[in-house]
C-alpha cells in the first residue's frame, strides 16, 4: 500500500493487509463499483420515492405525518439492521451476511408495492431497511479490510462519488415513473436494482476478511466489543457528529418533498430537478476532499469546516423560512439548501475516515455502530420536520441548526483535534 498517510498532517498507523485483501484489492475499480453500488442502496430507497410522497397521502388516505413514517420506519431498519449484521460480519466473514440481506431486501421491497395501507406499508418499510442494512455495514468494513490512513479517507470519497449518482439520479426516475404509473411503481423499479445488485454481488465481491482475523465469540462477546470502542471518547465524537451531520441531512430529505412541491408549488419534476441538483454539490465537494485536500489538508481540518459550513447554511435557511425578511421564494431557499448539502461532501467521509481509522480490529462493529447512530439520529429528526404542518419550513430549519450546533460542539469537545494524534483503539478495549 502506498505510504500516502506520510502526507497528512495527522499521525496515522497502518495495517499491512492480508492475502485476501491484497487480492481483493488487485480487482480496483470492480470493486469500487461493487461497495459503490451497496452504498448507494439506501439513497436509492430513500430518494427514489420522494417524489410519490404527495401522492401516498392521498392514494392511502394518510395525513403527511403518517406517511412520513414510512421513510422513518426505513431508516429505523436500517440504523437496527446495522447493529445485528456488523458484528456478524467480523464472525462470519463478509459475504454471506451480505447475501442473505440482499435476498430478504429484495423481498421485502417486492411486497411494499402491493402494500393496501400506511400501516402495512410502514411495517414492510422497516424490514426493507433491517434488510438492506447489510449493503451500508458491510461495504463500510470492506473499505476497512482493504485501506488504511488518507488511502481509506479517499476511497470514502470515491464512494461518494459513484453512490452520489444515486441521490441525482433516483428523484428523477421517481419522478419519470409517476408520468407512466402510481407510486407502487417505484417499488418495482427499487425491487428490480435489488436483485441485479444481489447477482452483482453474488459473482463479483470475494471475501475480504480471512478466517484468522475473524471473532469467534458470540452476542456477549459483540456487546464487550462495541462497549469498548463506545468507552473512547474520540471515536464516539466522530460517531456522534457525523450522525448530527447525517440528521441535518435527513431533516432535508424528509421535509424538502412538502417544502419544495406543498410550500413553493413546484411539480414532482422540479422537485428532482433540484433533489438532483444539490446531490450533485454534494459529489463534487467530495470529490475535492478526495483529490484535493485528503494528504494536503488534516482531515480533522477539512471536517471542521464542513461542519461550520453546515451550521451557516441552517441558520440562514431558518432566518430565511422564518420570515424575517417577508417570503424569501423558492431560490434563496434552495441556494440556501444547496450549499448545506454540499458541505456534508467534507463531514460525512472524513468522520468515517477518522473513527474507522481507530478500529483496525472490529471493522464490523465499529461500522456498525456508525452507521446505527447516523440512521437513528435520523429518524427522530424526520418526524419533527412536520410537527407544524405542511405549511412552514421552520421545524426543518430549526432541526438543522440544532443538529449542527450539536454536531460541531461534539467534534470540538470530544474530538479535540487540536491536542491528539490518530491512534486505533486498543483491541483489548
Amino acid at each position: 500500500m502506498p505510504e500516502s498517510g506520510r502526507a497528512t498532517a495527522q499521525t496515522e498507523e497502518h495495517i499491512a493487509p492480508t492475502p485476501t485483501a491484497t487480492s481483493a484489492r488487485r480487482a480496483g475499480l470492480l470493486v469500487t463499483l461493487v461497495l459503490g453500488g451497496l452504498t448507494a442502496l439506501p439513497p436509492l430507497s430513500m430518494d427514489m420515492y420522494l417524489p410519490a410522497l404527495p401522492e401516498v397521502t392521498r392514494a392511502l388516505l394518510a395525513p403527511a405525518a403518517t406517511v412520513q413514517l414510512t421513510l422513518t420506519a426505513c431508516l429505523a431498519g436500517m440504523a437496527l439492521g446495522q447493529l445485528v449484521v456488523g458484528p456478524m460480519s467480523d464472525r462470519w466473514g463478509r459475504r454471506r451476511p451480505l447475501l442473505v440481506g440482499m435476498i430478504v431486501y429484495v423481498l421485502a421491497t417486492a411486497v411494499c408495492a402491493l402494500a393496501p395501507t400506511a400501516g402495512l406499508l410502514i411495517g414492510f418499510r422497516l424490514l426493507q431497511g433491517l434488510a438492506g442494512a447489510a449493503g451500508i455495514v458491510i461495504a463500510r468494513a470492506v473499505v476497512r479490510d482493504l485501506y488504511d490512513g488518507v488511502e481509506m479517507a479517499r476511497f470514502f470519497s470515491t464512494l461518494m462519488l459513484i453512490s452520489g449518482v444515486a441521490p441525482v439520479v433516483a428523484p428523477l426516475i421517481g419522478g419519470q415513473i409517476l408520468r407512466v404509473t402510481d407510486w407502487r411503481g417505484v417499488f418495482y423499479v427499487l425491487t428490480v436494482i435489488g436483485l441485479a445488485l444481489t447477482l452483482v454481488v453474488r459473482r463479483f465481491l470475494h471475501e475480504t476478511l480471512p478466517p484468522e482475523r475473524r471473532h469467534a465469540g458470540g452476542v456477549g462477546e459483540a456487546l464487550r466489543t462495541m462497549r469498548g470502542l463506545l468507552a473512547d471518547r474520540v471515536f464516539t465524537g466522530y460517531m456522534l457528529a457525523g450522525g448530527l451531520a447525517f440528521a441535518a441531512l435527513f431533516a432535508y430529505i424528509s421535509a424538502s418533498p412538502f417544502v419544495v412541491q406543498e410550500i413553493y408549488g413546484a411539480s414532482p419534476q422540479t422537485f428532482s430537478l433540484l433533489f438532483g441538483l444539490n446531490s450533485i454539490g454534494l459529489v463534487a465537494v467530495g470529490q475535492i476532499n478526495g483529490k484535493l485536500l485528503v494528504g494536503r489538508v488534516s482531515l480533522d481540518k477539512a471536517l471542521g469546516w464542513g461542519l461550520g459550513i453546515i451550521l451557516l447554511a441552517a441558520t440562514a435557511l431558518l432566518v430565511m423560512t422564518s420570515g424575517v425578511f417577508g417570503d424569501p421564494g423558492l431560490v434563496p431557499v434552495a441556494a440556501g439548501l444547496f450549499v448545506l448539502m454540499s458541505a456534508m461532501g467534507l463531514a460525512m467521509p472524513n468522520t468515517n475516515a477518522q473513527a474507522l481509522m481507530r478500529t483496525p480490529h472490529a471493522a464490523g462493529s465499529a461500522s456498525a455502530l456508525l452507521g446505527t447512530s447516523s440512521f437513528l439520529i435520523g429518524a427522530v429528526a424526520s418526524p419533527l420536520v412536520g410537527i407544524a404542518g405542511e405549511t412552514t419550513a421552520v421545524p426543518m430549519a430549526v432541526v438543522q441548526v440544532s443538529c449542527a450546533v450539536a454536531a460541531l460542539a461534539c467534534f470540538l469537545l470530544m474530538c479535540r483535534p487540536w491536542r491528539r494524534a490518530v491512534r486505533p483503539v486498543p483491541e483489548t478495549a
